[in-house]
């Protein structure tokens, strides 16, 4: 059986495809010996985040969660695979790293889920300071603040409050001396 033309149209068109994704993967692997995923291909990580009204010189993975109202500062990295929940308000500063897999609430829905609906989804603003370092996979819980030059250590559940300069890590997060 013989293809019919929009299918041999389709297939060309995959074709092309393939190698338009093929040449940016290589220009990627050149420029920056990494590989991304093909949304990532496509777009531009400072284009992204000026499209979400975030500080010049940021940058903004593709595959980032962004709910609600995010405020992002000058020169701040935002990582593959966060989550940015703005629901009751997020803002971060200038010159941080939110590191891959980072999560950031504003919100949670434990008393909404256990009161089947009759409570309220519960909000509350998460602020994240100027030349923070968030690591790889931690959680910051909603109504938390982080000061300035802080570093939260990979893998974190941030719960309470951490002091301008504090560093720390672990689940729950403590200080370290």
């Amino acid at each position: 059986m013989s293809e019919g033309p929009s299918e041999m149209t389709t297939r060309s068109q995959l074709r092309l495809l393939q190698d338009l994704i093929n040449s940016l993967r290589a220009s990627m692997r050149t420029k920056f010996n990494r590989h991304v995923s093909i949304p990532d291909l496509l777009s531009d990580r400072w284009e992204t985040a000026r499209f979400y009204g975030f500080g010049e010189g940021t940058s903004c993975y593709n595959n980032v969660l962004i709910l609600g109202d995010v405020k992002v500062g000058r020169n701040t990295w935002i990582g593959p695979n966060v989550v940015l929940d703005g629901s009751g308000g997020l803002e971060i500063g200038d010159h941080c790293s939110i590191s891959a897999g980072v999560q950031i609430y504003s919100h949670h829905t434990v008393a909404w889920s256990t009161s089947r609906g009759e409570a309220p989804v519960e909000k509350r603003s998460t602020q994240i300071g100027n030349g923070v370092y968030i690591g790889p996979n931690s959680v910051v819980q909603m109504g938390t603040s982080i000061g300035d030059d802080s570093v939260v250590g990979a893998m974190s559940f941030v719960n309470r409050d951490v002091p301008s300069g504090g560093r720390g890590f672990g689940v729950p997060f403590r200080l370290q001396d």
